[in-house]
């Protein structure tokens, strides 16, 4: 299913390496109603190792799905700060939204998590402020940059991106920013594979890897249904959730 919509999905990724979604959301998002069932559904038999859950300010969703989907799965969140979104991954606390980027910053690393910027410099999208992202960027106080968000439909964005990500030695990410089923995949990072949980490692098998995608924005298909409360689902006792 996910091979037709996106064909870098069908070719073989080499031994020793995994494919990983590094943006995705799920019905805890406030702007998406995709339920576990259709994620289940949809990457079952799909070529992707890994998808990133970054939900909008919570953990949530993550949380609850991390032990249920076809898949792996990293716990993040895309928090909005108080001059764009940032997303943190590897979380196992959630950030509190409205808070300054440096406060992201410091919060997520205290958890061992990876600091990723999502579709940096697009207008059309809450993202980071620029003059942030230099900030930050020089101060080290970022690990990623999103270089293919499927979701981003000019080619020049993605270009500024990873000439940010070539100028400061980050880490260059992708990924779809599903916000529907089919939209999995749409962009990913083939990539050595790493230690769940280990955030540090999945960052040095990063900077080695080769993101991958295409743009992808289709709408949801309209059909009569019926969205679940996020409320029957439970995530691990113990856990810190948003």
């Amino acid at each position: 299913m996910l091979e037709q919509e996106h064909p870098h999905l069908a070719r073989p990724v080499p031994q020793g390496r995994v494919r990983v979604d590094m943006h995705t959301h799920t019905m805890w998002s406030g702007d998406c109603t995709t339920t576990p069932e259709e994620i289940v559904e949809v990457l079952s038999g799909a070529a992707i190792d890994v998808v990133c859950i970054t939900d909008h300010n919570t953990i949530s969703g993550a949380l609850a799905l991390r032990d249920r989907l076809p898949c792996r799965v990293v716990v993040g969140q895309e928090v909005k700060t108080s001059h764009g979104e940032m997303i943190g991954l590897f979380l196992t606390e959630r950030l509190p939204h409205g808070i300054k980027p440096a406060e992201a910053v410091e919060r997520i690393r205290d958890q061992g998590g990876v600091v990723y910027i999502p579709h940096p410099y697009d207008p059309m999208r809450s993202c980071l402020r620029a003059e942030v992202i230099e900030e930050l960027a020089q101060s080290g106080g970022i690990d990623a940059i999103e270089v293919i968000n499927a979701k981003t439909s000019l080619a020049h964005l993605q270009a500024r991106a990873a000439e940010t990500a070539s100028r400061f030695c980050l880490a260059a990410g992708a990924g779809s920013d599903a916000h529907v089923p089919l939209a999995y995949g749409a962009a990913c990072v083939e990539m050595d594979d790493f230690d769940d949980g280990d955030g540090g490692g999945f960052l040095a098998a990063l900077r080695s890897g080769e993101p991958v995608g295409h743009h992808w924005d289709r709408a949801r298909p309209w059909k009569a249904r019926i969205v679940p409360s996020t409320a029957d689902f439970q995530w691990s006792p113990g856990e810190s959730a948003g």
